[in-house]
């Protein structure tokens, strides 16, 4: 869930900060830039005022003695030119002859933005917004300014100034703000990492003592500690109610365990006064014999119950077992049963160890290879496989019997259930759930699966590595 919680932070803490960082740069750029044309409107103003009493017209005739307001004007020119490198003129409204000009060479053009601003300044509109100049970009910076006297524009300064040092300026200033950017996002990061972990902590632990009970381990517990108050209260009930189901559960264990216990002994008694009445009823009386097999039947489903309720409840043994030898050991042990039946069973048991309970592996293995050759008929195989990797180890036990159906893979291993084709055969429907019950306790596994070409595949998965329990 952090995985997905902090990206999702991080990109809307990212969006947050470009909005503001963006109109801020773009503020910090306009900003330096009208800093720029005021001063030089502050420079054309002052250039028209000297240049508005200029007498000499444009065709280019003069009085006998020269203008000192032209020669003046020039002079400001040249030097104006001269310290900032700032091209300078005051040209007259045809644009072709001009009043001064520095450097002398420099005229307005037929296009572009000095002309744009020469002929908004004929108009009697000063300069006051140019197109923004962005640092990427080389452009010069024009303002023009009209030279008015006696109400008509007589001529129009324009200066045309280069733009480096203002584009330095405000990239200095964009540098400025994105490292400004860039330490935020910084520490945005850190709160958020700091904020996520706060927050899902609990719910790591939540989800890690679920985990645990699912697996068996129903002690276990949720440390109320940390997190927002909607998850310490939720961390609360979630231990309430784990406490309640193990109350429950272990009410159920109680129940079936002295049932179980209870039922046995008047059982033992009624099938003593049935055989002692077999005694008195003639030899192969059908009914007697029938009696007789139910309340041995009976018998069976009572211990597979106290089984069942003890392998619920008692905690596993665990030692490092070596699962090889244990499967050929009960491969050897089952095998008198199945040549009987005339089953052949076949053990591929190479050594291989992983952490089980002995006593519940070797019953859990019993169970199987018991079904394995109890369904198999006569002239069958039972096939016993043990293989391992670097987590687990696994007993598969194939047969060549009926097998399942899909709907009956789903529901084998479940409490007192039976195949209907099978109810004529031994048993009372609790084998498979005590060995589920027994692997569960030791963090094994059970699963079942169709063998081809026909038959059932059982695999008895147990852990390789403790940390994995």
């Amino acid at each position: 869930m952090r995985t997905r919680l902090l990206p999702l932070l991080i990109v809307l803490m990212a969006a947050v900060l470009l909005a503001l960082g963006v109109p801020l740069a773009v503020s910090v750029a306009a900003g330096e830039q009208q800093r720029v044309v005021v001063d030089r409107i502050d420079d054309t103003a002052r250039f028209a005022a000297l240049a508005q009493f200029v007498t000499d017209g444009p065709s280019g005739s003069r009085r006998t003695a020269p203008d000192e307001r032209q020669e003046t004007l020039r002079r400001e020119l040249d030097s104006y030119y001269g310290v900032y490198g700032i091209r300078a003129g005051v040209f007259y409204r045809n644009g072709s002859a001009a009043m001064a000009n520095a450097p002398g060479d420099w005229f307005v053009p037929r296009t572009g933005e000095v002309r744009a601003a020469f002929a908004e300044a004929l108009l009697s509109r000063r300069s006051h917004d140019p197109r923004q100049v962005w640092p990427w970009q080389r452009s010069s910076l024009v303002v023009a300014s009209p030279v008015i006297r006696d109400g008509d524009v007589v001529a129009v300064v324009v200066t045309d100034s280069p733009t480096g040092q203002m584009r330095s300026r405000i990239l200095r200033g964009w540098l400025v703000i994105g490292a400004g950017e860039i330490a935020a996002m910084l520490l945005a990061v850190g709160a958020a990492l700091r904020l996520t972990g706060w927050v899902l902590r609990p719910v790591r632990i939540l989800d890690a003592t679920t985990h645990d009970i699912a697996t068996g381990r129903l002690k276990s517990r949720v440390a109320v500690a940390g997190g927002p108050p909607e998850l310490r209260r939720l961390a609360r009930s979630f231990n309430e109610m784990a406490d309640n189901v193990e109350d429950v559960l272990e009410q159920q264990r109680a129940f079936v365990a002295d049932a179980s216990h209870q039922l046995r002994n008047p059982l033992s008694a009624l099938l003593l006064r049935i055989e002692l009445l077999a005694l008195e009823l003639p030899e192969g009386n059908e009914e007697i014999a029938s009696v007789r097999t139910e309340g041995k039947r009976l018998a069976q489903v009572l211990d597979d119950l106290l089984d069942l309720a003890l392998a619920e409840h008692a905690a596993a043994d665990l030692m490092l077992t070596d699962v090889g030898a244990m499967a050929e050991e009960r491969v050897a042990a089952w095998s008198p049963a199945a040549g009987a039946k005339g089953v052949r069973l076949a053990g591929d048991c190479p050594p291989t160890t992983a952490w089980a309970d002995p006593i519940a592996l070797s019953s859990a293995l019993d169970a199987v290879i018991d079904n394995a050759v109890k369904f198999t008929p006569e002239g069958g195989t039972v096939e016993v496989a043990v293989s391992s990797n670097g987590d687990t180890s696994t007993v598969v036990v194939t047969d060549t019997g009926p097998g399942l159906t899909d709907e009956e893979l789903a529901r084998v291993g479940d409490r007192f259930w039976r195949s209907g084709r099978h109810q004529n055969v031994k048993g009372s429907g609790l084998g498979l759930s005590i060995t589920r019950a027994l692997l569960a306790a030791g963090g094994g596994s059970i699963t079942y699966a169709h063998h081809e070409p026909r038959g059932l595949q059982v695999k008895v998965t147990v852990p390789r590595n403790p940390d994995s329990l």
